[in-house]
């Protein structure tokens, strides 16, 4: 299927925008990871403050291994912070804006931010569905291709399939929200002048965390653009 020009139509745009956004976020990663921040706070530091700042004392900070660069996430269920070690260990700009982000989901889900809570709900959905989804379109196409089974028995299972990756799109969208408020969260906390000591730190953690975003919007695009193409390829199997 990879194959067909209308495929390579969809998926080519998305494509780009993902490459694009992962040069964009590992070049400004790696650019501001050399720039040390002046107050010389590092990340879990950053972290910790910002926490007790917003009085969230029941969200531990965890060290990642040394072997899972850029693997930064808050767990909400565990409520931990897992910062890689060169954002948990390092004072620059790039860990404390990592830092930052992290904590802003903490925030969300202190404060019940909807978002997060319904992509945490439908998360245990997702994960089945992401790797359920594919199979299930293309054994109800190939086996009614053959004959072997009913064209509504095949037409049945691929709809199956596009139902639950379309559980994968809803995750990816909802994302969207969660991610850049906790951005927008850790840009505002970042301007208040503690943790950074003049513009030009701040411009570094724009670019970081507007990088990273832009991301979410590639996986997004990406989602969307393969949803409408098995949706076609069902149509035209009918």
């Amino acid at each position: 299927m990879i194959f067909d020009p209308l495929y390579i139509i969809l998926m080519l745009p998305a494509m780009a925008l993902a490459f694009f956004a992962s040069a964009k976020v590992k070049g400004n990663l790696n650019k501001f990871s050399k720039m040390p921040t002046r107050a010389g706070v590092s990340g879990a530091d950053v972290a910790a403050k910002i926490l007790a700042d917003n009085g969230i004392r029941d969200v531990e900070i965890e060290r990642l291994p040394e072997n899972q660069p850029w693997a930064d996430h808050y767990d909400p269920k565990a409520k931990k912070i897992r910062l890689s070690a060169h954002v948990h260990d390092s004072s620059s700009v790039s860990a404390v804006a990592v830092a930052a982000h992290e904590v802003g989901h903490a925030i969300q889900h202190s404060e019940a931010y909807v978002p997060l809570a319904v992509r945490s709900g439908i998360f245990p959905v997702v994960r089945i569905g992401s790797g359920a989804a594919i199979p299930l379109i293309i054994a109800g196409l190939f086996l009614g291709m053959l004959g072997w089974l009913a064209p509504e028995t095949s037409n049945l299972i691929m709809l199956i399939g596009i139902i639950m990756f379309s559980t994968v799109v809803a995750f990816q969208l909802i994302t969207l929200p969660v991610e850049y408020n906790a951005s927008r969260r850790a840009r505002e906390i970042l301007e208040g002048g503690r943790y950074l000591a003049d513009a030009e730190e701040m411009r570094g953690t724009q670019k970081v965390l507007s990088a990273a975003a832009l991301t979410y919007v590639a996986a997004a695009a990406a989602s969307i653009m393969q949803l409408i193409y098995w949706i076609s390829v069902a149509t035209r199997n009918r």
